[in-house]
């Protein structure tokens, strides 16, 4: 099988369509995944905060009770265009769509509840919160994707201190 390489890192401004794109998708993973789904499904990552620039590629998280109970909701998925990729297999099943060169969707199938469930919610409302915080994580973005245009591995891991940083912000208060 031929694999495609994955498109370079690029920033769109915000896209006040994306809101309604993730609830398009989330009407037809609700009704698609709803056996292995124990929660809400969420719009998360950079195209859920308003204003603030992004790849163009919609974020979902979708609660589990187990990541082994819902090992067949990765099948159940493809039909709607999900390819599945065991990144970060330990804490999520992680989709993309409709491949890994043109992506348009993340699906994060996350354990309900978890550590990972809680921060990625905690960091996007506090970015939805903190005009300033949204700001100062676009200007690190705008400059890790002219950095890492081709390495989205570094790219995401570039920002982990940022996150960190406004995580641990967020649970003071």
């Amino acid at each position: 099988m031929l694999i495609e390489p994955e498109a370079p890192i690029a920033l769109s401004d915000y896209d006040p369509a994306w809101p309604d794109l993730f609830e398009r998708e989330r009407l037809l993973l609700a009704e698609q995944l709803a056996a292995w789904l124990t929660g809400p499904i969420e719009h998360i990552g950079s195209t859920a905060v308003p204003g603030l620039c992004a790849k163009p590629v919609v974020d979902i998280m979708a609660g589990v009770p187990t990541l082994e109970g819902s090992r067949p909701a990765i099948p159940a998925a493809a039909p709607l265009g999900y390819i599945y990729f065991p990144y970060r297999a330990e804490v999520m099943h992680w989709f993309c769509k409709p491949s890994p060169a043109v992506r348009t969707h993340h699906l994060h199938l996350v354990p309900i509840g978890s550590k990972l469930w809680e921060d990625r919610l905690l960091f996007r409302d506090r970015l939805r919160g903190d005009p300033a915080a949204a700001a100062e994580y676009a200007a690190l973005k705008a400059a890790l994707a002219e950095r890492y245009r081709t390495d989205r591995e570094a790219y995401t891991e570039a920002k982990t201190p940022f996150i960190a940083r406004i995580l641990a912000k967020a649970r003071q208060g």
